[in-house]
């Protein structure tokens, strides 16, 4: 079997903006992959799909099948690859997706077959960056009554656990310049902070899960502050309380002795270990649509459970990408909770592909379909660029 064209796309808008961006490889025997880069928002879109550009001329005409010669391939043809960033390895994550999609279709088998198999049936979930509030009722979240409500709703739902980023929006609901604040958080806004944390605990009851997040917005005294507030919340784990550097997240570990949770802004095994050798970071985020795409994150994750560090993959783009986290998921022992991003969960964004699937009850179900279980779907081609490359 050889790969004979590769369909690339950077699709329309959708909401907030973004532009999601797709590779389709087909092949002489008919099957077909489909792939997603997972840098549709952030400013970097354009660069990402210079990149895919770049990149898939090097495997045309090669075997699918060869999905870590085609990964080596990428990753030392490219100048910028080794210790590469997020363009690079979006770019690698996009087709690495693809041929795996390709793999299962040729022998009839979901993804969670090809990774050694399923060792749960379901999945736990939790709702996330509710402070955006849920699809059909976005607004900021500016009481602790907003943020009570998203909760509710997210019980409504069947959800035991729930995250936020309760520093994202000022009291009058607009965007907080955490900027303004460098490099110490003060105390008054650090008293909004726990009162929405606290309205969040007290309608979610002591035995659902909170998730803390701060996208890196505090430096480390603010974090660790934050952190020591939040531990009679009993959190969950604090997500990228700071830069995602070592010697920065083990210190907040150290000093407030709560679990920290980073990965989104982390390429390659390389630096995965070097945090988890360091004890930085106690769950790991890697992003199955640029991190390297299903073959790196297997080997991250095969890592993670070597340090006892367990495992969320990072979550936020199309269901496409969903899809092969959860087979991703499903396979591996090291598995806590699988995100359910509200911000990737709207109408057009979910329009992009064939299938889009849900949780009940709060848990998400693996696809059974062969390969990643979902596609691209056909109106999105005619929504986006496409370049072809042959």
């Amino acid at each position: 079997m050889k790969i004979v064209k590769i369909d690339l796309l950077h699709s329309d808008p959708v909401e907030d903006g973004w532009r999601p961006l797709f590779c389709r490889i087909y092949t002489d025997e008919g099957i077909y992959g489909d792939g997603e880069a997972a840098l549709s928002y952030g400013g970097i879109d354009e660069a990402a799909f210079g990149m895919l550009k770049n990149m898939a001329p090097l495997f045309i005409g090669m075997d699918p099948l060869d999905h870590e010669v085609i990964w080596d391939k990428l990753y030392h043809q490219c100048f910028w690859g080794l210790n590469g960033g997020p363009v690079v390895f979006a770019g690698i994550s996009a087709f690495d997706m693809a041929l795996w999609d390709i793999k299962g279709k040729k022998f009839q088998v979901p993804l969670y077959k090809l990774l050694g198999g399923k060792m749960r049936p379901k999945l736990r979930a939790y709702a996330s960056q509710l402070q955006n509030g849920w699809p059909g009722s976005r607004r900021p979240g500016k009481t602790p009554e907003d943020y009570a409500n998203a909760t509710k709703e997210a019980m409504r739902r069947g959800f035991d656990a729930v995250k936020f980023n309760f520093t994202t929006y000022r009291e009058d609901g607009t965007w907080y310049d955490h900027r303004e604040q460098a490099p110490y958080m003060d105390h008054g806004y650090l008293k909004v902070v726990e009162s929405r944390l606290k309205a969040v605990r007290d309608t979610l009851g002591p035995d659902g899960d909170i998730i803390l997040e701060n996208h890196a917005y505090t430096d480390r005294q603010s974090a660790v502050r934050m952190g020591n507030m939040a531990k009679k919340y009993d959190i969950l784990y604090f997500e990228e309380p700071v830069a995602p550097h070592g010697d920065l997240l083990r210190y907040v570990h150290q000093e407030t002795g709560i679990p920290i949770a980073s990965g989104e802004r982390m390429y390659s095994r390389w630096q995965f270990k070097q945090r988890m050798d360091q004890d930085a970071i106690q769950v790991i985020q890697p992003d199955i649509g640029t991190c390297g795409g299903i073959t790196e994150v297997k080997k991250i994750c095969d890592m993670a459970y070597v340090y006892e560090t367990a495992v969320q993959i990072y979550v936020c783009g199309s269901p496409l990408v969903v899809a092969a986290s959860l087979h991703l998921e499903s396979a591996i022992p090291g598995f806590i909770i699988h995100e359910y991003n509200v911000n990737t969960s709207m109408p057009k964004m979910t329009g992009l592909t064939k299938y889009n699937y849900e949780p009940e009850n709060g848990m998400m179900t693996v696809p059974e379909l062969p390969g990643i279980g979902n596609e691209i779907a056909d109106a999105t081609f005619d929504h986006s660029e496409v370049v072809t490359i042959r």
